[in-house]
């Protein structure tokens, strides 16, 4: 028994009976269970119970020992002067200064089914892909679970997106560049592609995106990578470098991508030059990403664009490979719709289009579903997913519920331990 699942039980009324009695024999009704503060204070707020037919209003303090009320130290606290009730899994000391208030202490070990208590014990120890594996069942997945986490994550996004916005003077641009950046980087270089971006004032990039081979050497001399040419086309990215530098007044910061654990595809090389060519070939990138509203405008985007001549024969610098022109995978353009774009429309539009949250729903719903290990993850649980909706949702849920076990703030959860 823990403290949070004893609140837990006592906030959804989780017990075989309500016939309660205090420890000293009285019978407690109660009329009103009070609201859960999750904030310092007492456990439950306006609560109201019934006891010797007088009537009681106040809040409610939860232990799983009487002896916590001490440990906590709890008698000297002003937040605890209107205590109506001390709830307890177990009593093991009398509280004096609660029973010299008349303060009933309810025991609750007699209440709660032993059920319950398995399947918790079940949910918190164990290392199964989902906590709930050895019980779950899909068909306790509440109505509009997935559009609940989705709006959770873009909510969430909206708010980083908004203190950037404040960090970069409410320049959507700058802050749509620095959120491509960190998607082109995938799981590995996003941090420091982001980085990358940041350090670069967006005025820059819009003077000389018109050349897309300025533009990739100031990305390259930033990761630190032009210091020693190995082939002509890397002194001339040199050059191009130390003249942007010196118009521009750009410091010698350097930041190391990483190219460990990579596939040659996702490459940083490879990756930084395409994003540069994205916006080499779209001067109004930012409109035509928050205006469109099906995936095909996206595609018309993103499928030209490529990695420069040079990366057609190499993945790294200096050493020639089969030609092979590196062209962006729907796979890839994809991830960037449900983790940049999509997003982005959201937190732009929110505050003035009302529909927007539907709107980026259904955008959701026509992009198919990720495959990765969390997805097929679900999948042997016997989780049909259909769609990116579907599967941002699931890896949404286990990331923020299932890896932090927060079984008692789970929907699923809920259902499980209540049936």
């Amino acid at each position: 028994m823990t403290e949070k699942l004893l609140q837990y039980l006592w906030n959804y009324k989780v017990f075989k009976h309500f016939n309660f009695k205090d420890i000293e024999g009285n019978s407690v009704e109660i009329i009103h269970f009070g609201k859960w503060n999750k904030n310092a204070g007492p456990d439950f707020l306006d609560a109201k119970i019934k006891i010797n037919g007088l009537l009681i209003a106040g809040n409610i303090e939860l232990h799983v020992r009487s002896s916590d009320w001490i440990f906590h130290n709890h008698s000297h606290d002003p937040n605890y002067q209107n205590i109506i009730l001390h709830v307890i899994f177990q009593h093991d000391i009398e509280i004096n200064v609660l029973s010299d208030k008349n303060v009933p202490a309810l025991e609750l070990k007699n209440y709660i089914d032993e059920n319950t208590l398995w399947k918790y014990e079940r949910l918190v120890d164990n290392n199964q892909f989902i906590p709930c594996e050895g019980i779950f069942d899909k068909n306790k997945i509440p109505i509009n679970f997935h559009e609940g986490n989705i709006l959770k994550k873009l909510e969430e996004k909206s708010l980083e997106l908004e203190q950037s916005l404040i960090q970069h003077k409410n320049n959507f641009e700058a802050v749509l560049f620095h959120s491509f950046a960190y998607s082109f980087g995938l799981k590995v270089n996003a941090p420091i592609f982001r980085q990358i971006a940041e350090s670069i004032d967006y005025s820059i990039v819009n003077k000389i995106r018109q050349n897309p081979s300025q533009l990739e050497a100031l990305l390259f001399g930033i990761s630190g990578w032009l210091d020693s040419p190995k082939d002509n086309q890397m002194k001339t990215w040199k050059r191009e470098f130390e003249f942007i530098k010196t118009k521009f007044n750009i410091s010698d910061f350097t930041l190391h991508p990483k190219f460990l654990r990579l596939r040659p595809p996702n490459f940083p090389t490879i990756r930084l030059s395409q994003l540069a060519d994205l916006y080499f070939q779209h001067q109004n990138l930012f409109s035509k990403i928050i205006s469109a509203r099906k995936a095909d405008q996206i595609y018309e985007v993103f499928n030209p664009v490529t990695a420069s001549k040079y990366w057609d024969t190499h993945f790294n610098f200096g050493t020639v490979s089969a030609f092979h022109p590196k062209t962006l995978s729907k796979d890839f353009i994809d991830l960037i719709i449900l983790n940049t774009i999509l997003p982005l429309q959201y937190a732009y539009h929110r505050y003035h289009n009302e529909e927007i949250a539907d709107e980026i729903i259904i955008f959701y719903q026509s992009i198919p579903a990720e495959k990765n290990s969390v997805t097929q993850g679900w999948k042997k649980l016997g989780i049909r997913i259909n769609n990116a909706l579907e599967s941002q949702s699931l890896i949404y849920h286990y990331k923020n519920s299932c890896e932090n076990k927060s079984c008692l703030a789970c929907g699923i959860g809920l259902k499980l331990l209540k049936e």
